[in-house]
């Protein structure tokens, strides 16, 4: 059995999506934070009834920045995520095209992606609503198949992160629950006399507004007691999200061609520190609709990859070397990272970046390929726009 390779690569390049929309949005919660801070300063001046008043002032115009951030995010995560949906659609119905003839290809089914389908997702409590729907595979064999295969608002609505909430309510809470941090932070730091200069560089570490450019993970762990913890909190709900998407778009084109693909197989060759849940169904082969998918936990990098029933269609599956993809396939008792360690710099250079080589190749030496390109994902802080990630997929054309 073998995989795509573009489907690995695939994953590499969400990930990188991920830390573009993580950014843009830790970077505004960081910016209301350092504005509070800077209010801070001089506060020590004040005489007790206008310091008082002046603290209030700053923690309620901080509350509200926050529950306005929170309402932004969603929208900004919303968009999105549904422009990802349409074109993870595209991009594995043209993979499941490549793996077929000429004759065949033409007849894979693509799917329509609702306009409200991550508005649902990110917004939609399941358990407030009485939500009851069948998916197309399974509507098609109660009343035969449809003319038209889609990704639905109520199919969204039932998509929730791991812990049951979705990403609105999520924003929300982290926005309630660091006002109140912040809020705790100062006025205890005030009672105990510490000064507004050692309570600004505990509240917001070493960053500062017009800081040069920095990754996600570097703004977190320059952070300090109110922005750390929630940027690490915005990059595991942003990347779980697009795995959540990403994942339903995929599955929803491969159960509506069941005459082409009967099962998937559940990879989590790219998990930086797979989990034991992942470890576990790694490789595992399951029917469409009747077993797991990613994610399974915060901050999954796992996918599924679909397998084309060659049997069934009636010839054998084309070897490596007649594949039409550019970059092959990958055995499947090969990893990502020893096939990839194998191939030319070109390869190299387009699934990496060409500054990000060395890295990699300095990586394999010291612990091998298969835990090289893991370390090197969760290091990644590479970042593509929405975008740049349709102009990685020429093969893709765009919907209007």
């Amino acid at each position: 059995m073998t995989t795509p390779a573009e489907l690995y690569r695939n994953a590499i390049d969400l990930n990188r999506f991920s830390n573009s929309v993580a950014k843009r949005i830790a970077r505004t919660y960081n910016d209301l934070i350092l504005d509070a801070v800077d209010q801070l300063r001089g506060i020590d001046e004040l005489t007790a009834p206008v310091k008082a008043a002046r603290l209030r002032a700053i923690l309620a115009q901080l509350k509200g920045s926050l529950d306005n951030w929170a309402e932004t995010s969603t929208l900004f995560a919303v968009e999105e995520l549904q422009g990802l949906a349409i074109l993870q659609g595209e991009f594995v119905t043209s993979e499941l095209a490549k793996s077929l003839p000429a004759e065949l290809a033409n007849q894979i089914r693509s799917v329509q992606i609702s306009p409200q389908f991550a508005q649902a997702v990110a917004t939609v409590d399941p358990t407030a609503l009485n939500v009851v729907t069948l998916s197309d595979s399974l509507q098609a064999a109660v009343t035969g198949a449809p003319q038209t295969f889609r990704l639905t608002a109520a199919q969204g609505s039932v998509i929730t992160l791991p812990n049951g909430k979705v990403l609105e309510k999520s924003f929300r809470g982290l926005a309630e629950s660091q006002a109140d941090l912040f809020s705790m932070t100062v006025r205890n730091g005030l009672l105990t006399g510490e000064s507004t200069d050692k309570l600004a560089r505990r509240l917001k570490g070493r960053l500062r507004f017009g800081q040069p450019a920095m990754s996600l993970r570097q703004m977190a762990q320059a952070g300090g007691e109110v922005t750390a913890v929630a940027n690490h909190q915005v990059m595991a709900l942003v990347r779980t999200s697009i795995n959540q998407v990403a994942n339903a778009s995929s599955q929803q084109v491969y159960e509506a061609n069941q005459d082409v693909t009967k099962k998937y197989r559940y990879v989590a060759t790219l998990d930086s520190r797979t989990s034991p849940i992942c470890r576990s169904l790694d490789g595992k082969e399951f029917v469409y609709g009747k077993g797991p998918t990613p994610p399974q936990h915060f901050n999954c990098r796992s996918t599924t990859v679909p397998i084309v029933d060659y049997k069934g269609l009636g010839f054998d599956p084309p070897p490596p070397s007649k594949r039409s993809s550019r970059n092959g396939l990958v055995p499947s008792d090969q990893t990502y990272g020893q096939w990839l360690e194998n191939q030319s710099k070109a390869v190299k250079d387009d699934v990496l970046g060409a500054s990000k080589v060395p890295y990699f190749e300095s990586l394999v030496k010291k612990v091998g390929p298969t835990k090289a390109i893991r370390k090197f994902v969760s290091q990644d802080g590479s970042e593509l726009t929405l975008a740049q990630l349709r102009r990685r997929y020429p093969d893709v054309k765009a919907k209007q």
